[in-house]
């Protein structure tokens, strides 16, 4: 079975990525806004690696697959916010579902700032475009059979290996839904779009350019098409714009504590980190969690209220945190030549504009004509161990050098090269699903 082409699609497996505008509706409102939009915004990145050489990757990926997959390279599409992709780097998700001309194409003005013309096309989907996976789902390639070996899981920051650890999971002898809630741990309900015929949405087959390096979305937007009120322009300020790309900076061996810092993100209410690597059949996870289970139901967008519950929880590292380290020798298992992958989170704020605003007398009748949800989010990725290290390169601030995978060279398919991981980190799954 071919392995699954992607690096957004490993990650849907492992970290589990995972209807109307959440928080507008109150005993006030009789009816639901005439027009809703969604906006998701996404900054991805793999640690040490500018976008040139995120770039580059892609396009090797083409050459080694016959074209690069959606998040490393491949051409983007709506939904691609929720998931993992780190090319394009930056990624904007519209919806809009307008109740009087529903799936009728509409247009989204936009400021200057965003350097991607005039306006942005929405358009319905050629065809009903398929729900993104939700935290606790596998794909199907992975559940074809009965996977064998364990889930070895750690948590915590701290440089050594806390009593109690790790909790151990024997995959042969776990129950399907044993295995789904142990792969999702602690999960929410997705808020976003629930997308039919009725949307019009954006990336889409006339409009698929890169959103360019400095562009802002802070400034004014206005909804425009047949049946749109025409009320619906809306501002967007610094904490509902694409996040800066998360600079973290890994360093230590297999065998050490693993130390991790980063700069703090503006307007990031959260962060979160999750590490994993075979060892054999076994997978070992760790997070950064003070929770003992995988963690994979954390990597998706969070409501403002969970974000805070589970900053007092202490499920989620505070905002004015700004390093952790991995216990020591956790990944040792795999051997010097291990290399786990790192996944990082930066909560952004969800935020939501209604027109016209919620009256102030809770008995006054409330009939919203349009409301706009914000969802900000940022991750990146990395390589831990000698490997990492190699791949990031040696100079000032852990940039990967251009000649990180060899002068000249090329990886070949399944070489076992830090290259080769980056490209498809889904082989780090081969052991305990026998593939």
């Amino acid at each position: 079975m071919s392995l699954v082409p992607s690096l957004v699609r490993h990650v849907l497996l492992l970290a589990a990525l995972g209807g109307g505008v959440a928080g507008v509706a109150s005993a006030q409102a009789a009816r639901a806004p005439r027009a809703q939009l969604w906006i998701d915004l996404s900054t991805g990145g793999m640690a040490g690696m500018p976008e040139m050489e995120l770039g580059a990757a892609g396009g090797l990926m083409g050459m080694l697959g016959g074209g690069a997959p959606a998040g490393m390279g491949g051409p983007p599409h709506y939904g691609m916010a929720r998931g993992a992709a780190v090319m394009p780097p930056r990624i904007v998700d519209i919806a809009l579902h307008n109740s009087l001309r529903p799936g009728v194409e509409a247009r989204q003005a936009i400021p200057p700032g965003m350097r991607m013309g005039d306006s942005l096309p929405l358009l319905p989907p050629r065809a009903e475009p398929r729900a993104p996976s939700e935290p606790g789902d596998m794909p199907e390639e992975y559940t074809r059979q009965p996977p064998r070996g364990r889930l070895l899981i750690y948590w915590g920051c701290g440089p050594e290996v806390r009593a109690g650890q790790p909790r151990v999971i024997d995959l042969a002898q776990a129950g399907a839904a044993q295995l789904a809630q142990a792969f999702a741990g602690r999960v929410v309900p997705e808020r976003g779009a629930r997308v039919g015929p009725g949307h019009v949405l954006y990336p889409n087959e006339r409009s698929q350019a890169a959103v360019p390096r400095g562009s802002s979305l802070v400034g004014e937007h206005q909804v425009l098409g047949e049946g749109v009120p025409a009320s619906m322009k809306f501002t967007l300020g610094s904490a509902q714009d694409l996040m800066p790309p998360i600079e973290l900076s890994p360093s230590g061996g297999v065998q050490d504590s693993i130390a991790t810092q980063w700069r703090a993100v503006p307007h990031a209410r959260a962060y979160y980190l999750h590490a994993m690597a075979s060892a054999g059949d076994d997978m070992i996870l760790w997070s950064s969690a003070e929770t003992p289970d995988t963690g994979m139901g954390l990597f998706d967008y969070l409501p403002n209220a969970t974000i805070e519950r589970w900053v007092r929880e202490r499920v989620l590292l505070g905002a004015d945190v700004t390093q952790c380290a991995i216990p020591r020798g956790i990944f040792a298992a795999g051997g010097s030549d291990a290399t786990p992958m790192l996944r990082m989170m930066a909560f952004g704020g969800e935020s939501h504009i209604v027109h016209p605003p919620r009256p102030a007398d809770p008995k006054a009748r409330w009939e919203p004509e349009w409301a706009v949800r914000v969802r900000v989010k940022a991750h990146t990725m990395a390589m831990l161990g000698d490997s990492g290290a190699a791949m990031r390169g040696a100079r000032p601030g852990g940039g990967a050098s251009a000649g990180a995978t060899g002068q000249g060279a090329e990886p070949r398919p399944d070489d076992g090269s830090p290259a080769q991981i980056l490209l498809n980190p889904g082989n780090l799954l081969r052991g305990i699903f026998g593939r």
